[in-house]
């Protein structure tokens, strides 16, 4: 039986300052400041055990998501490329505010069964994530700094010492990571990741803050949960290219990346890695193929509490 039987379907179009709100029950469109108060006051006026659909916007969408779960009711967020999708399939000639909530409504309604309902993160996961993303937003910065003052000399002095300065803020909240993992009873797990070759303490920590996101089945689950999982397009006689989904948060594929490109290096996985190189595979597929394989060692010690065992790490990972 379809869930949506016998319970009332929103549509929630969420911007900074506002919530646009398409219901099943009425049709109406209504409209709900963006703030707490106005919020819980929408919300109690609301029949209980509601299904509420709204596309992840940035962190707009964390209150409304948060005090409906509070309340009861069940939350789906939904991938923005795919609404964007559907939006073109059914032929949509607007884009408003207005539409956008009863697109969602439509989705809602149709894909209910193939969703999966949202439940909040741990609280630290929140801070961590963003402690990565702000880090990941200096090295961007010093990297683009160092690039455009390399054909001018006389400003290179100037330029070295402010990068210096930066990366003291990324060693910072490096620290700073560390201790939010140290603080929330996260620092055994990091520490079981950082065993394994290639993976560092900042990939430890963001490989670790993941795991606390959510209950995976399987390291299969927690693969695609990260993006690195492949699509698969073949049609007819046509074999297409393989290609990752990238649905995950790409600050930690980018880290995990090179902690492939690391752990090539060590005597544990150079075999490895040139057998994937004696297949045919060009480096960033062999690289990627190696990232996930560290994915699985780590998600196996996560999900079982167990220690680093090198000897054992190959034939614990098969797949690639």
């Amino acid at each position: 039986m379809s869930k949506t039987v016998g319970h009332t379907l929103i549509g929630i179009d969420v911007s900074k300052a506002e919530l646009v709100v398409a219901r099943s029950d009425t049709g109406s469109i209504d409209t709900v400041n963006n703030t707490a108060p106005s919020i819980r006051r929408w919300l109690n006026s609301l029949p209980a055990g509601c299904l509420l659909a709204l596309e992840a916007t940035s962190t707009y969408h964390r209150a409304v998501a948060q005090l409906a779960f509070a309340q009861g009711h069940q939350v789906y967020l939904l991938d923005g490329f795919k609404l964007n999708r559907y939006r073109d399939s059914i032929g949509a000639r607007a884009k408003t505010d207005a539409s956008d909530a009863r697109l969602i409504l439509r989705y809602l309604s149709h894909e209910c069964d193939s969703l999966r309902p949202w439940s909040p993160p741990p609280k630290a996961y929140y801070r961590i994530h963003a402690l990565l993303h702000r880090r990941a937003t200096l090295v961007r910065t010093r990297v683009a700094l160092s690039q455009s003052l390399r054909d001018v000399p006389e400003l290179k002095p100037l330029g070295k010492r402010l990068s210096n300065r930066i990366k003291q803020l990324e060693a910072l909240i490096t620290k700073r990571l560390e201790t939010c993992c140290r603080e929330v009873g996260w620092w055994e797990q990091v520490k079981r990741c950082k065993d394994i070759e290639g993976i560092g303490s900042l990939t430890a920590v963001a490989l670790t803050t993941m795991f606390q996101r959510g209950q995976f089945t399987s390291s299969d689950a927690f693969v695609a949960f990260l993006g690195m999982d492949v699509r698969v397009r073949d049609s007819g006689t046509r074999s297409g290219a393989r290609k990752l989904t990238k649905k995950g948060d790409p600050e930690l594929r980018r880290l995990l990346y090179n902690a492939a490109m690391s752990a090539r290096r060590s005597t544990r996985w150079a075999s490895v890695y040139q057998r994937y190189l004696d297949r045919g595979l060009k480096t960033t597929q062999a690289m990627i193929i190696l990232a996930r394989k560290l994915v699985r060692i780590a998600f196996a010690l996560l999900k079982n509490g167990s220690v680093y065992q090198p000897n054992l790490a190959e034939n614990t990972c098969g797949r690639t």
